[in-house]
């Protein structure tokens, strides 16, 4: 509050009406964060397993994603709680370090959180829950180490890769034709690794797609597609043996740097720089004739007449060329880009068995496919589909796909899915709280039991009663003493998973758990949220 006075000297109080910060504390702090939690986790669960049912997310300018990717449905979903922000960057980095498991990760970090706020409110203190649900996720992880078994895979015997790529696939818009996808992800990935150093380079792997067609005719291509056409309509759509030229300056003449000005007064003149400009096309157009080159891919544009002169030349030429596809087919052909006309030589082009242009039907859209290349660890997956949404999911399966194959190839440990890791490790934790004399003992148990929301949620998703599932699976475990039996989502009327080759990595599950239970402790640890404002509330 102030004084001051207007110009006739009459004094008005002015009065600061600014807002006081909004302070949450203690357990109420707790509550609020486990709710935000809950909230997000229960938007999720739907969507888990081959069941799962798929998010349509509409943005503000009406486009239309639908998916049951966890990390895209959480990236696409406008979060303002910051605790809902912590579980959007807990699934972005289960996408970023394995790409699967991204919907898991975040049903078992609010069941975790949802278990926490029970033995909150039984008086137990959040570091305690922390220091439980530490000791027993390390018993969880050693847990799936001793019952995860090794898949033995070479590039002639695939079979272990494609089955595992299956399940991954076997939940998402494109499992009618898991198999299929499954295989040429796998062949992509064997294609750009090194068995020998168990290493795998994404970055080789384009991915394109292209709507009109169908799933089915998504297709492997050893070598790489651009989004382009042969410039003229005249120009060979097929080339053979293609030595390709790779420019990065444009077919026209030089222009100065400075600024200039050419008075021509009379018509001998002005035929004169039209014959000057000419000779530098012909030129320009005789360098790269003369390294052997018959096809030229330039990452600027060129005018009507240098077109024409290639096409006369015999010289088929793709203009407009991202500067990302030049390197990734510079990579693949062996050659280098040429950044000046003076330095085109033969020892510069690219080499590929066959370039040809591909059309879809009646519509202008062309793109050109450079196959047969010598480096065969550069390769496309031609994804095709009704429409925009379904290529777009598509391509996102596909990924995921690409990730959990990778990560076999860096460790070839798999545990069983369908839950039974989860329903294995929850009754070991339970067993080991028995020997823990402490109040964290509760906590462990809170863990094993937090392990069950993932059973449930495939048992519910897939129609099923899952409590009963649940018991049930879990008692002919202990009988049977086979971490193996899960839910059987797709009614094969067998609980074993081995049997029914559904398959995890191990490094993906227990990356899980770590994920979950970091976030879980650094969510406990909060216990005051200020929001800012101009003054404190004292």
């Amino acid at each position: 509050m102030s004084l001051a006075f207007d110009e006739y000297g009459r004094p008005f109080i002015i009065i600061r009406e600014q807002q006081a910060k909004e302070r949450v504390k203690g357990i109420e702090a707790l509550k609020s964060h486990i709710l935000a939690a809950k909230t997000i986790a229960n938007i999720m669960k739907s969507s888990l397993g081959p069941k799962g049912m798929d998010k349509m997310i509409v943005s503000q300018d009406g486009d239309v994603t639908v998916t049951n990717d966890g990390a895209t449905i959480l990236d696409n979903m406008q979060v303002d709680n910051q605790i809902g922000k912590l579980l959007v960057q807990l699934s972005k980095s289960q996408d970023d370090e394995v790409g699967d498991g991204t919907t898991g990760v975040v049903v078992l970090a609010g069941s975790l959180l949802e278990q926490a706020e029970s033995l909150i409110e039984k008086g137990i203190h959040p570091c305690r829950i922390s220091e439980g649900y530490e000791v027993a996720c390390k018993i969880a992880t050693e847990h799936l180490k001793s019952i995860s078994d090794r898949i033995e895979f070479s590039k002639e015997n695939c079979e272990p890769l494609i089955k595992t790529a299956m399940t991954c696939l076997g939940s998402k818009i494109v499992n009618r034709y898991h198999r299929q996808m499954a295989e040429i992800s796998v062949r992509a990935v064997l294609s750009v690794a090194d068995l020998d150093r168990k290493d795998v380079n994404l970055e080789n792997i384009k991915m394109e797609g292209k709507e009109g067609g169908k799933l089915e005719d998504t297709q492997l291509i050893k070598g790489v597609i651009i989004d382009k056409g042969i410039s003229h309509p005249q120009m060979p759509k097929t080339i053979k043996d293609a030595k390709i030229c790779l420019l990065t300056c444009p077919f026209e003449p030089p222009k100065p740097k400075t600024k200039n000005s050419i008075e021509i007064t009379n018509a001998e003149d002005f035929k004169r720089l039209g014959e000057i400009e000419q000779q530098y096309f012909i030129d320009m157009v005789e360098k790269v004739k003369a390294t052997g080159a018959n096809l030229i891919l330039c990452q600027w544009g060129f005018d009507d007449e240098a077109n024409h002169l290639l096409l006369q030349n015999g010289l088929p030429a793709v203009r407009w060329v991202g500067g990302l596809d030049l390197e990734k087919i510079a990579m693949a052909t062996g050659g280098r880009i040429v950044a000046r006309f003076e330095d085109v030589s033969a020892d510069k082009l690219g080499h590929a068995g066959l370039v040809r242009e591909i059309g879809f039907g009646t519509t202008q859209d062309r793109y050109l496919s450079i196959e047969e290349c010598p480096n065969t660890s550069a390769v496309t997956i031609f994804v095709r589909g009704g429409n925009k949404m379904i290529v777009e999911e598509a391509k996102r399966s596909i990924h995921d796909a690409l990730c959990v194959t990778r990560n076999l190839i860096r460790d070839n440990r798999i545990i069983y899915g369908g839950g039974s890791a989860e329903i294995s490790a929850g009754i070991k934790i339970s067993s080991k709280a028995d020997e823990i004399a402490t109040v964290e003992q509760y906590a462990v148990r809170a863990f094993a039991d937090a392990l069950d929301a993932i059973p449930l949620a495939l048992a519910e998703n897939s129609g099923l009663a899952p409590i009963e599932t649940l018991a049930a699976i879990k008692a002919q475990q202990l009988k049977d003493n086979n971490p193996r039996l899960g839910v059987d989502c797709n009614a094969r009327n067998t609980n074993d998973m081995k049997e029914q080759h559904v398959f995890d990595t191990l490094p993906g599950k227990t990356q899980q758990l770590l994920l979950a239970n970091q976030v879980v402790k650094m969510v406990l640890k909060i216990d005051d949220v200020i929001k800012q404002g101009a003054e404190s509330d004292e």
